[in-house]
């Protein structure tokens, strides 16, 4: 019986280990990550984290290649928390003195940090959320543990993730705003069909004063309607136009 026992329990994680590879090599990245190139002991801890955490430079927000962005245009799950830090700090000075802005600007800069190792986990990867949330926990956690002080930043990260306080539901929000934002940029750049990700948004808002912005940026709309502007953009002929 134990010998049974021991067999579907190594199947399993074997079965555990080949999904979580499978899904790995589904991500799309511009380069693996760059600690695999440390030594296996002796590099200090904040080079180590250094080195870990340039891979969300290398790793593209998977859901705007899923909707056809050519991979150029794309940009990174780094590129996204700087976008969420600035746009925190500039709501919190212009909405939201009563917070405290440096907590947010640390929130949004750390709130991605499960992706070094997760990957950007998208609705249309059909993985629960659940599941989600315990491999970018597990990931925070290798992360921060050999840090001095790591336990702050997890802690901080799990404050995000909760929403324990004022300022994680800020960060929260804005970080579905700034994607609405990014994908404004894109219509405009590209020819990306932006209304899904300003639904998205919408459901995540309960600030007033972001709902107006998101209404402003809605009420945007390119002078070339989206699919003509994909169009142009994929055969060349936009270029053209500009010379």
């Amino acid at each position: 019986m134990f010998g049974i026992i021991l067999y579907w329990v190594a199947y399993s994680l074997l079965l555990l280990f080949t999904l979580n590879s499978s899904f790995r090599r589904a991500m799309h990245v511009k380069a693996n990550n760059p600690a695999q190139n440390l030594p296996a002991a002796g590099t200090l801890p904040l080079i180590q984290l250094y080195f870990e955490f340039n891979h969300l430079k290398q790793l593209y927000r998977q859901g705007w290649l899923q909707r056809g962005l050519p991979v150029e245009q794309c940009e990174s799950v780094a590129e996204h928390s700087f976008g969420v830090a600035v746009l925190g700090l500039l709501l919190c000075d212009q909405f939201f003195p009563q917070l405290d802005a440096l907590r947010v600007m640390r929130l949004a800069l750390l709130h991605d940090f499960g992706e070094i190792d997760a990957g950007d986990i998208t609705p249309e990867d059909a993985l629960p959320a659940e599941e989600k949330q315990s491999r970018e926990r597990a990931a925070v956690s290798r992360l921060f543990h050999s840090l001095p002080g790591g336990s702050t930043y997890i802690h901080l990260w799990e404050e995000y993730e909760n929403g324990e306080t004022p300022e994680a539901r800020l960060v929260r929000q804005i970080d579905r705003l700034e994607m609405a934002m990014q994908a404004s940029v894109y219509a405009f750049q590209a020819g990306l069909a932006p209304d899904e990700f300003y639904a998205s948004a919408r459901a995540a808002l309960h600030e007033p004063a972001l709902q107006r912005l998101l209404d402003e940026l809605t009420s945007l709309q390119p002078a070339q309607p989206y699919q003509e502007k994909r169009s142009n953009l994929q055969d060349g002929s936009a270029h053209d136009k500009t010379g």
